[in-house]
């Protein structure tokens, strides 16, 4: 198994959940709930400690699984897959779910943003953590 500096890995998952409570907090909420069909009923309604926990666990295998991935590559590269694993594999993957639910481009558009910032920020916490 390769070397890998798990304090990078928790620091990567971190960055991924705090881009995550901007980008659905004060940056896209209500397009987001628009687009998702969320209402502000259904978002007091969840157990929100169990979903932050679940999100920061899910931010965690994500963050490992992409150290894996780059580990040994230098900067540049690992900034780069980690955008093509951000783009084209999570927010495609999402987009092509997201199809056949028949959502919206806005919907398309705010969570594969999200996943695409959001794995660029790993990459370059991973590659220049190691």
């Amino acid at each position: 198994m390769p070397a890998v500096n798990w304090l990078a890995v928790i620091a990567a998952a971190l960055s991924m959940f705090v881009i995550g409570g901007l980008w659905y907090g004060p940056l896209f909420a209500k397009p987001w709930q628009r687009a998702a069909g969320v209402s502000d009923e259904q978002l007091k309604s969840g157990n929100m400690p169990l979903i932050f926990g679940l999100a920061f666990v899910l931010s965690l295998v994500m963050a490992a699984n992409l150290a894996f991935f780059v580990n040994g590559l230098p900067l540049g590269t690992t900034v780069l897959y980690a955008v093509a694993a951000g783009l084209g594999w999570a927010a495609l993957g999402l987009s092509t779910v997201a199809l056949f639910e028949r959502r919206p481009l806005s919907y398309h558009l705010i969570n594969g943003g999200y996943l695409t910032l959001a794995f660029a920020a790993m990459g370059l916490i991973l590659g220049l953590w190691r």
